[in-house]
Formats: structure tokens, sequence, C-alpha cells
């Protein structure tokens, strides 16, 4: 099942009205609207807002599996992306997920493997949401605005940072980059 089809579905099974969504999670109808016709992928801070609305976790929207015991992903077999890009065009972001743990149910973390697409002259907006954030970076760099101050990790290093501090995750250079990201949102 899309992406969309599941907010609709959970957002219907809950008698949720779009207003009711508007007004509660801060995004804008048109924008919902996109999401639910599958037109659209949110970036990770609406997708978040709209999980908290429909009282469910992050991966719920994301997955469709029932493991309730360890999931193992072997190297090379992570396959499933999800291509988060903000509705800003001017800001250019470009990611793509692949989720390290689809298949486990009931997880309050969110591991992914993500590409970072490089971007140049790019105006990046920041985002927030409830939470934190663990990023290693594996190959290339990036470079993270976080509040008013930037970093660059490369190859080896890591950050942990509270994500409710408006951020912005981005390629440092033309090569792009390929980090492990864990996310964790409560609930």
């Amino acid at each position: 099942m899309l992406l969309g089809d599941r907010i609709k579905q959970l957002r219907e099974s809950k008698s949720i009205s779009l207003e009711s969504m508007v007004e509660r999670s801060g995004l804008d109808m048109d924008q919902l609207i996109r999401i639910e016709q599958n037109i659209d992928l949110p970036s990770l801070a609406p997708l978040i807002k709209v999980a908290r609305v429909l009282g469910v976790r992050l991966g719920t929207l994301l997955d469709d599996q029932s493991n309730l015991g360890p999931v193992i992903t072997r190297a090379g077999h992570y396959t499933e992306s999800f291509s988060f890009s903000t509705s800003d065009t001017q800001s250019r972001q470009h990611m793509d997920y692949f989720s390290l743990s689809a298949a486990k149910t009931g997880r309050h973390m969110e591991p992914f493997m993500i590409q970072v697409q490089p971007v140049s002259g790019a105006y990046f907006t920041l985002s927030s949401h409830e939470g934190e954030e663990f990023i290693y970076c594996m190959e290339g760099a990036i470079e993270i605005i976080y509040g008013q101050s930037q970093y660059v990790l490369e190859a080896g290093d890591s950050i942990y940072y509270d994500s409710i501090v408006p951020h912005h995750v981005h390629a440092a250079d033309e090569r792009g980059a390929k980090i492990l990201a864990v996310v964790y949102t409560p609930f």
C-alpha cells in the first residue's frame, strides 16, 4: 500500500476529517490532499506531524509488517526506498531513504541508510520535529545546519542531536554522501 493511501485509510478509520487534520497538524489543505493522493511524499517533519495526529508511530506509516522478533538486514539488501523531497522547490532537498527496519513492528527508532544527493547553490529550509537523531557519515561529506551552527562530517564522523532544534542535512560537496541515520520520535 502506498504511503498516501495508508495515511488516508488511517485518517478515515479514526473519523478524522481533512479539516481537523489541517488544524491539528499545522499543515495546509493542499499539501495533505497531495500527500493522500500520492502526488507528493512529505519530508520527515510533516510526516511526523501526520503520525502524531493519527496517533501512530512513524513506522506505522512506512511499513505494513508484523514481525515482533529481531529483524536482520543483510548488506546490500535494503532495497525499499522512500524519497523525501520538500515542497519548497528552492531548497531542492533530495534524499533517498532505505529503511533498515521496515519488517519490525512496534519499533520506536527508525534506522535508515540514506543516499544524499549533491546540491549546489541551494537555499536550505530548516525543519524541526520532536525527537532525536543520530547520523553516521559512511561515504563523502555532509553538512548539518543545526540552529545557528554548521557542522561538516566526513566518513567515520557522527552527530547526535535533538531534532526539535531547526536543522538541515545535505551533501557538503558535489560528490554527495551516504549516511546511516537513526530517528527517534517519542510517541
